[in-house]
């Protein structure tokens, strides 16, 4: 029987991805007592990426958002999978970081990891509520634009 989250994801319209293996030598979560740190996530979607280019350059801050979103769907996925498939034991997301591929003239960092930070409250309520950092990368892995790691309590 689907949890309260995953009722919430259905509200939402959002359908998780399967959580994507690591592309080199790190695990894509690893718990600590009641905490999981969660590796970096690209916007993957349907398996390829879903925004690439620089914010400000090839990329609005709008579209740089969406993939901010898409990021967070799969620390969703992952966290998922860390949790054994029970999202309901998520008790707190702690911390998101931010990297933003962007042009050294784009300041709009923040605006655009709140694609992930919006989604979060969206899914986890209060529980959601995070701190985090979003800062300005020179380039990213696979010219993606956005990539997120974070941090979550569970029980």
């Amino acid at each position: 029987m689907a949890g309260k989250i995953d009722a919430r994801l259905a509200e939402l319209s959002i359908t998780l991805p399967t959580p994507a293996a690591p592309v080199a030598n790190y695990v894509p979560f690893v718990k600590i007592g009641n905490l999981v740190f969660l590796s970096g996530q690209l916007p993957i979607k349907d398996g390829k990426p879903s925004h690439l280019g620089k914010a400000g350059g090839e990329r609005t801050a709008e579209e740089a958002q969406e993939a901010a979103r898409n990021c967070a769907i799969n620390i969703i996925a992952q966290l998922k999978a860390a949790c054994d498939g029970d999202l309901d034991r998520v008790k707190r997301i702690v911390r998101l970081g931010g990297f933003v591929a962007s042009t050294p003239d784009f300041t709009d960092q923040p605006k655009v990891i709140n694609g992930a930070s919006d989604l979060m409250v969206e899914v986890f309520g209060d529980a959601g509520r995070h701190c985090r950092t979003a800062v300005a990368a020179p380039s990213l892995p696979m010219d993606v634009t956005v990539e997120i790691d974070g941090i979550a309590e569970i029980e």
